[in-house]
């Protein structure tokens, strides 16, 4: 039989009240995104990356250099553009001569080597350049020449791109696709939101977020989540929901059959549970719950379901087939 893990109740509590005032500091810089923030906050603790998609100036870059603030973790920010090379973000060998002559290569690291990296607009690099980050983000490493060399945790990367603007941009091959954990939506703001971003940028105001946590409380906490139980019918039910987005599987919906090529990865199935537990965690219970698993399969899967060619003919959407397979898969199998 499973037993359940067990958790320092002193230390949860911690957690959960350093994770509100995380949110809260990134708040006072990020207005009218509470859930793209607790969602970036989710993706830190669970080891993974976020892909930001919106249109230009709803404060995507803010959100990274606001959580390099509040994390007290250096920050950097690669800008890629079509001639951009690999070089450029893992960094190469130079050679030295010294001053009798000897030569030697010596490495000189890239902005890669970093703890919160902002990729903006991953999508204007050509493919061979995006495939420099693949070995980044999922064995958090870089090999150059033969040598490798490991990257400090916790390694977070933040990478947008523009929804509308395609001239000039290259789709994001499936596999780094897949090593993103989250991907968010940023939707234009509201009035409120709105009216509130321009009282605090067009006047004398000035904000500073305080630091909350450091790279020893970060890793820590990432090492606590995992800690956190989830029941068998639960894992199960996040496995039934990742299974239910493949064609031609017993668990598979009409749209799924119909609009959808292939469907999420593994990764999807590790991102739902790992989610789970921190949404869990976050909302003062010990043990994940279907509800967590539910409120997590938007962000987690949405870019891992790719449409066949009706699909995109018809402008279905990942997000339609989704709720579908939320309405459609029951909690229980019978």
């Amino acid at each position: 039989m499973e037993q359940q893990n067990t958790i320092p109740i002193e230390f949860a509590e911690k957690f959960r009240k350093d994770f509100q005032s995380l949110c809260s500091e990134i708040g006072k810089m990020i207005v009218g995104y509470e859930e793209i923030v607790e969602n970036a906050v989710v993706a830190l603790f669970a080891g993974g990356h976020i892909l930001l998609e919106g249109v230009p100036g709803l404060g995507k870059t803010m959100l990274v250099r606001t959580m390099s603030s509040v994390l007290d973790l250096p920050f950097s920010r690669i800008q890629f553009t079509p001639d951009l090379m690999p070089a450029d973000i893992i960094g190469t060998n130079l050679l030295d001569i010294d001053e009798h002559g000897k030569r030697s290569f010596r490495f000189q690291p890239g902005p890669i080597f970093s703890n919160l990296i902002l990729a903006d607009e991953i999508n204007r690099a050509t493919p061979k350049t995006q495939s420099a980050l693949l070995e980044c983000m999922q064995e958090k490493s870089i090999t150059v020449a033969g040598v490798s060399a490991k990257l400090e945790e916790p390694f977070f990367v933040m990478a947008t791109q523009n929804p509308l603007e395609m001239e000039g941009t290259y789709p994001l091959p499936e596999a780094q696709l897949d090593r993103f954990l989250f991907k968010l939506l940023v939707p234009y703001p509201g009035l409120e939101s709105l009216e509130e971003i321009l009282r605090r940028t067009t006047e004398n105001i000035t904000i500073t977020p305080q630091k909350i946590l450091n790279r020893e409380m970060i890793v820590s906490y990432s090492k606590l989540v995992r800690e956190v139980y989830i029941a068998p019918h639960v894992r199960n039910y996040a496995c039934r929901l990742v299974l239910a987005t493949h064609p031609n599987t017993r668990y598979a919906t009409a749209k799924v059959q119909q609009y959808i090529r292939y469907g999420a990865s593994p990764r999807g199935a590790q991102g739902l549970i790992l989610a789970g537990k921190i949404k869990a965690l976050i909302r003062g219970r010990y043990n994940v719950s279907f509800d967590d698993i539910k409120e997590a399969v938007f962000v987690t899967l949405r870019h891992r379901i790719l449409l066949n060619f009706e699909g995109e003919a018809e402008r279905i959407t990942a997000d339609n087939v989704l709720a579908e397979i939320l309405d459609k898969v029951k909690q229980s199998e019978s």
